[in-house]
């Protein structure tokens, strides 16, 4: 690895422009430069449990600009621990597309969860000190709309029941967890512009309703300068490498499934103003993380992808198939989200074919043969084994498309209700013919309407497929999108829309990925990913 110093030199950043953790760490201080760089989007069709290497192909492709003497830089997501040590391991690529100092990043890093698990754990023990102090703003007990995280995999923490400590004022109550990357304050740290924005999302929480019936916000109980105070230093991007020296901005880290799934505003708009390309990755599927980067973060900070990249392997397209030799249901998920780009986004795509070594020529020959009839360019890529090396011709395709970029287009408009964004997102985007909404859903859409005009929707729902059933493959057709949930997203600006089965906190597999890490008596790492 460089010393963090020099890998701040190449993006035109000084010795006090950057604050190191070490050696191969930095914070960089929010100082635009003067550059105005192309945006390159890096998504995927509908992954496997395993995911399909979006990360280590947007590594390899920036690895692959550099080396043709691009200027170019990485602006990703930090990996949740979750994952880590749930059932992916970590999230910094893979092979000799990876970032580093990689264990310190899948793990504490420079502490961004820790200090937003604990802003948002300060809220709510405020928020129950309130009331067991008198309850001056008559906060509902029962209509408490800001609850607890924590950065673990923890099912056991979904419903809970608290304060049965038998104290006069304590007032006993049901509350539950959500994933730290699922958190509202990681959604506001993500879009936020600056700190006094930060602040004043943080203090337009809408943490409750009154017994009246009238909203109370974090503000009213005096939490927003506290809690930005907690996140001062984690709203500055973090400065890491590759293995190939490119410097890569990691900050912030929203799922896809059930946050928005991209990296912080702050950290792309940074990399934009000190490179000439950045390359940029949106989790899970173009359903998902893709959609929400152009619905949400784009349509919100004026941003325009050049170009985009849809990732997909040959385990994933066999994935959709009950026959394992069969790629026609995965063609079809493939054929959607190239049609979702281009139809419906007004973007025009690049399919990379992550290379497995299992792969058959003649699987790959069949996906180049259907992107071609598509009109669609198709490129074999191999960053794992290979590096930049391995997306050398992914490079030069992605450059070439950058110099025609087309104005973006949306999925809905704001100005509609709620119930007429969520239905054009589930038809155009997932295919479905039509939304049904729980009770549960149609009680809040009336509860939340008067406040979230104007507001994107952000839809948590399954990865594995593009309906809200993990069982629907390819491109379901002739089915009802069913929304279980909404839930009003003040300070972070958006309403989020809870479908079918997902849950906001996972659960550990059977086997989880930390039962095969070892660490020896230097502090050496072993089977972290």
């Amino acid at each position: 690895m460089q010393n963090i110093r020099d890998i701040a030199k190449k993006l035109g950043l000084s010795d006090e422009d950057i604050e190191t953790y070490g050696r191969y760490k930095a914070k960089v201080n929010l100082k635009e430069g003067k550059k105005n760089g192309k945006l390159i989007l890096v998504t995927a069709i509908n992954p496997t449990k395993y995911g399909e290497g979006k990360t280590t192909v947007s590594i390899g492709l920036a690895d692959a600009m550099n080396s043709l003497g691009l200027n170019t830089s990485l602006a990703l997501r930090e990996p949740s621990l979750g994952p880590v040590f749930g059932i992916k391991g970590g999230a910094t690529g893979g092979g000799k597309a990876k970032l580093q100092p990689s264990d310190d990043i899948n793990l504490h890093f420079t502490g961004d969860f820790h200090a937003i698990t604990s802003a948002n754990n300060l809220l709510c023990a405020l928020i129950d000190n309130h009331i067991y102090h008198g309850n001056s703003l008559n906060i509902d007990e029962n209509n408490i709309l800001f609850h607890r995280c924590l950065d673990i995999s923890d099912r056991a923490l979904r419903q809970i029941t608290i304060s049965q400590e038998k104290l006069a004022r304590n007032v006993e109550r049901k509350e539950g967890f959500a994933i730290t990357a699922a958190s509202e304050i990681m959604a506001i740290l993500c879009l936020a512009n600056d700190l006094d924005d930060l602040k004043k999302r943080l203090g337009n929480i809408m943490v409750a309703f009154s017994k009246d019936g009238e909203p109370i916000y974090a503000r009213d109980l005096k939490t927003d300068e506290a809690m930005t105070i907690l996140l001062k230093d984690a709203i500055r991007p973090n400065l890491v490498q590759t293995e190939e020296g490119t410097p890569a901005l990691v900050h912030g880290g929203p799922f896809a499934n059930i946050a928005h799934g991209c990296n912080s505003v702050i950290a792309t708009k940074l990399a934009l103003s000190h490179s000439d390309y950045v390359v940029t990755e949106a989790g899970f599927g173009g359903d998902l993380g893709g959609e929400k980067f152009i619905d949400l973060k784009c349509r919100l900070n004026n941003l325009n992808p050049s170009a985009v990249v849809l990732v997909a392997t040959i385990r994933a397209l066999k994935s959709h198939s009950e026959d394992e030799n069969s790629l026609e249901k995965g063609l079809e998920n493939l054929e959607k989200h190239i049609d979702n780009f281009t139809k419906v986004f007004n973007k025009e795509v690049i399919v990379a074919i992550n290379k497995f070594d299992d792969d058959s020529e003649k699987d790959i020959k069949e996906v180049k043969a259907f992107c071609q009839s598509k009109k669609v360019e198709a490129i074999v890529v191999n960053p794992f084994t290979e590096g930049g090396k391995g997306a050398f011709e992914l490079a030069k395709a992605v450059t070439k498309l950058c110099e025609n970029s087309s104005q973006l287009k949306f999925v809905y408009n704001l100005q509609d209700n709620l119930e007429k964004k969520i239905t054009d997102l589930a038809k155009n985007i997932y295919g479905a013919v039509g939304v049904e909404f729980s009770l549960k859903a149609q009680e809040n859409i009336k509860k939340y309407q008067k406040f979230a005009k104007n507001m994107p929707i952000i839809v948590a729902k399954t990865q594995y497929s593009l309906s809200d059933n993990e069982r629907l493959k390819g491109a379901p057709r002739d089915y009802t999108f069913h929304v279980r949930d909404i839930e009003l997203k003040s300070g972070a600006g958006f309403i989020l829309v809870i479908a079918g089965n997902i849950m906001l906190m996972p659960g550990l597999p059977k086997e989880p990925n930390s039962a095969k890490m070892t660490i020896d008596s230097h502090g050496k790492i072993e089977n972290l990913f």
